[in-house]
């Protein structure tokens, strides 16, 4: 299954990938397309962020997931994944649609134009005139970059970005997405909002996480003693040191706490569409935050 998630979509297969997706095809993926009725062509993502994992398995599977972008404010479609195998991207929402154009300003906000942009908001001016730029762009609100091959990737919402103590803007939801890639993270959200560095504050994937300590001889009787047990520790610091080559300097996460706590929609920590509630959180780790950047 691991292996599955590895291997890359839109490009050529060796003949390991191909046999792998043969067995996996044969014993695991037919049974899931059969739960889903055994007829399905597609899944269309959009709204909030899909981890590349997800999208990556479950296209290897066959169920070839779609993900596309765009706003009520533009009717609503941007972009979106074509059904094309040679076309298929994760952690993509696609080509723009024909009709639609789009750029990216300089401080990284998608701008978009079209004639499936609006007109304005019904008998609001002042809020029209703050949704375009002088030039008649829409103000998506949301930042992305465009691929070499030229599919649209958002990477965070503009009003996500901090900076840090030395005037360095970070867009915390792709590292988080990347960290979120490892089978031991279940959640992660980075701080260092006017810090000098960036920090993250990690919930383990305790099912993999305990399996693991089971497997390392390491006895615990609940979460919270087993994340404090230094080969946990330093697995955890393995991950993240692994995932900061991915990033510049000033984005690496620089220090790391294990959290055994839960966040959900229940407890108000994430959203309906189970984004992080970013204010709530660092309310509640107030205490934790302060302390992490006071001894360090």
């Amino acid at each position: 299954m691991k292996q599955a998630q590895s291997i890359p979509l839109g490009k050529p297969r060796t003949f390991t990938e191909e046999s792998n997706l043969m067995v996996a095809n044969q014993f695991v993926f037919s049974k899931w397309r059969d739960a889903l009725g055994g007829n399905i062509k597609a899944i269309i993502c959009g709204s909030a962020p899909l981890q590349e994992k997800y999208a990556t398995i479950f296209t290897n599977a066959g169920v070839p997931v779609l993900e596309g972008y765009g706003l009520t404010e533009c009717s609503p479609v941007v972009s979106v994944v074509p059904l094309r195998k040679q076309d298929f991207r994760a952690g993509c929402v696609g080509k723009l649609l024909q009709s639609v154009q789009a750029k990216i300003a300089d401080d990284g906000e998608i701008l978009i134009k079209g004639p499936n942009v609006m007109l304005g908001y019904y008998k609001n001016e002042e809020e029209t005139k703050k949704s375009f730029d002088e030039d008649g762009w829409l103000l998506t609100g949301d930042i992305g970059e465009f691929t070499a091959d030229g599919f649209l990737k958002i990477t965070d919402r503009k009003k996500e970005l901090f900076k840090t103590s030395g005037g360095k803007y970070v867009a915390p939801s792709p590292i988080e997405n990347k960290l979120k890639e490892s089978f031991f993270v279940e959640n992660v959200a980075l701080i260092g909002d006017g810090e000098k560095f960036v920090s993250a504050l990690v919930l383990p994937n305790f099912e993999e996480l305990q399996d693991w300590s089971n497997k390392k001889g390491i006895s615990y009787l609940e979460n919270a003693e087993l994340i404090q047990n230094q080969l946990v520790k330093q697995l955890y610091q393995d991950i993240i040191n692994d995932f900061n080559v991915n990033f510049g300097k000033v984005e690496q996460v620089k220090h790391m706490e294990l959290l055994a706590d839960e966040w959900s929609v229940e407890n108000g920590l994430l959203t309906a569409t189970m984004k992080l509630r970013r204010k709530l959180i660092k309310e509640k780790y107030s205490t934790l935050i302060n302390s992490i950047y006071k001894k360090l």
